[in-house]
């Protein structure tokens, strides 16, 4: 299993369950919570920093 950001679960619960919407995963990897991948796995679309 790969290995994921501190805050990775808690930033794709969100998502997932309709609380967050792209913008708000996009500022987690400004904020340093996620990275660009994670974005990514999370969103199923690439991070544009």
């Amino acid at each position: 299993m790969n290995e994921h950001s501190e805050k990775y679960e808690l930033v794709r619960g969100y998502y997932e369950n309709g609380f967050w919407k792209k913008k708000a995963v996009h500022n987690a990897v400004k904020k340093g919570w996620i990275t660009a991948e994670e974005y990514e796995e999370i969103t199923g679309e690439a991070y544009d920093g």
